[in-house]
Formats: C-alpha cells, sequence, structure tokens
C-alpha cells in the first residue's frame, strides 16, 4: 500500500464567501484550519475535490 501515489494538499485561501459546496468539500477532504497541509490518495474522487476548489487550495503529487 505504500507504493499509492499520494497528493500534498495545502489550504491556502479562506472558503468564507464561496458557496456551501465548496466549504464541504474543504472539511471533506480533511482540512480543519487554515495553512493546514494534508496528504490524500490519489484517486479520480480526491482529483475531482480538489478540482472543486482549486482556487482555495495548492496541491504537488508525492512519490
Amino acid at each position: 500500500m505504500s507504493n499509492q501515489r499520494k497528493l500534498k494538499i495545502t489550504w491556502v485561501k479562506s472558503a468564507i464567501g464561496y458557496k456551501k459546496n465548496q466549504k464541504a468539500t474543504i472539511a471533506a477532504l480533511g482540512f480543519h484550519k487554515l495553512g493546514q497541509v494534508i496528504e490524500q490518495v490519489d484517486n479520480p474522487q480526491i482529483r475531482g475535490m480538489v478540482f472543486t476548489v482549486r482556487h482555495l487550495v495548492k496541491c504537488e503529487e508525492v512519490g
């Protein structure tokens, strides 16, 4: 399982003033605080969530 690719996602912009679904997506990704960095498995579901909030997060691939 350690051979799976991961995404390093950083929450860089507040979700205040954006739609409810975008705030829910931030929470579903696992973010709690602005500036937080999380790692998620690289799969189509997570990629779609990142695409939904691409203006609020920074994403990079990790081994």
